[in-house]
């Protein structure tokens, strides 16, 4: 079994549930994932510790799942892909659309 880690926009936080849900269920993958909300009442201090431990959870997947939706990827969605594909890790691209 496959162990992703999903890679998005906070501001997707609900969709990004979902799409782990059904990785888990349906498609058989571990999901890791992050597990706070929009981020927006962090401090910088919490970001980096989060970003680190994001990174880390990179590190241990086979692979990323990048939920693009409605086509947006984040900058730091797009260190992410970069830094997963710097570690040979797969990457999927969920692209689309969820409401």
């Amino acid at each position: 079994m496959k162990t992703l880690t999903i890679c998005c926009s906070m501001r997707f936080a609900k969709g990004m549930q979902a799409i782990a849900f059904d990785l888990e269920t349906r498609h058989r993958f571990n999901v890791l994932q992050r597990v706070y909300g929009d981020g927006e009442h962090l401090t910088p201090e919490q970001r980096a510790k989060l970003a680190a431990a994001h990174a880390q959870k990179i590190a241990l997947s086979d692979g990323i799942y990048v939920v693009d939706i409605d086509g947006y990827v984040g900058q730091s969605t797009q260190n992410e892909i970069a830094l997963a594909r710097a570690q040979g890790k797969e990457v999927i691209f969920h692209t689309g659309f969820y409401r």
